[in-house]
């Protein structure tokens, strides 16, 4: 058996994630197994989103830290090749191809601006197998803190996939538009006409965090109220006691609201009553990415 370790790296509005797999190649079958995955709250979302379009000093050098350090990590496990991603933030900040050049001169890690639907395919090349689980239809939801990526599958295959300006850290900061709301509507009682009987499934750090406040047993799925019934609990906390009593994290405690707002708005225009959640979304697609590229000759310098 032959076993190669890769890396997905995910800059996203509200963390960045570092996600390092083992590759095992036995008689042709190949497996992704997670080793670790670091989480690093660097919040690049709330600036970005605003009128200034720009992501301040500090949070810039606070990323360009973490690049360092996870330049550390995937040279200590052996990582073979990686590719680095930025998403909804970076896509709408002025600066964002100044900090990827700073990224690179200063960490010396590469990293990729990648258009809402890059980003959605990539979540899409995670999640075909599950899809595969759930039903001969289902809608694949990617909920982050800039935007939300939709993928909707009919009998194993992508009939349509699309990102949304729509996240939990814009409509923490009022800076979702109605339009955006409709464009969303729209676009699923467009693509969801003709599918009968689908499911959802949800893609996400918050909706995981829901699904385990549920006590959500794995292959099984969430219904609308179970969703309904946490998410309004929630909103009854202080923010204080979120972390304290619920055993949130800080940059956590108040996305999760919202994100859970996303979910149930979508299940509602769908008439969904219910939700799969496997835990996965883009760095599982990355890592998949990432190895289509080494076996094709490529490797990553981490020297």
């Amino acid at each position: 058996m032959e076993i190669k370790k890769v890396a997905a790296i995910d800059i996203g509005s509200n963390s960045v994630r570092l996600l390092i797999v083992n590759v095992l190649e036995n008689g042709g079958e190949t497996a992704f197994k997670k080793s670790s995955l670091i989480r690093v709250p660097v919040r690049l979302g709330g600036n970005a989103f605003s009128e200034q379009h720009k992501i301040p000093k500090e949070s810039i050098d606070k990323l360009v830290d973490a690049m360092a350090a996870f330049k550390h990590l995937m040279r200590a496990n052996d990582v073979v090749h990686y590719i680095g991603c930025a998403t909804s933030a970076m896509r709408e900040a002025k600066n964002g191809p100044a900090i990827v050049k700073r990224i690179a001169e200063e960490a010396g890690i590469d990293i990729s601006i990648i258009s809402g639907n890059s980003e959605a395919n990539m979540i899409f090349s995670s999640q075909q197998s599950q899809a595969n689980k759930v039903g001969l239809n289902c809608v694949f939801v990617d909920v982050g803190g800039g935007s939300t990526e939709i993928t909707i599958f009919s009998k194993g295959e992508a009939i349509a996939a699309t990102s949304f300006n729509i996240g939990t850290i814009r409509l923490l900061n009022n800076q979702v538009e109605k339009n955006d709301w409709k464009l969303m509507k729209d676009w699923l009682k467009e693509n969801c006409k003709t599918l009968p009987n689908f499911s959802i499934i949800g893609s996400g750090g918050n909706i995981n965090r829901l699904s385990k406040m549920a006590q959500l047993k794995p292959g099984k799925s969430m219904s609308f109220d179970t969703l309904n019934e946490i998410v309004q609990s929630i909103k009854g906390y202080s923010m204080d006691d979120r972390m304290q009593i619920l055993d949130l994290n800080p940059d956590r405690a108040d996305v999760i609201v919202p994100a859970g707002e996303i979910f149930l708005t979508l299940m509602k225009w769908t008439d969904a009553k219910k939700i799969f959640v496997p835990k996965i979304g883009l760095g599982d697609g990355i890592v998949r990415e990432v190895y289509k590229e080494y076996k094709a000759g490529k490797s990553s310098s981490l020297a």
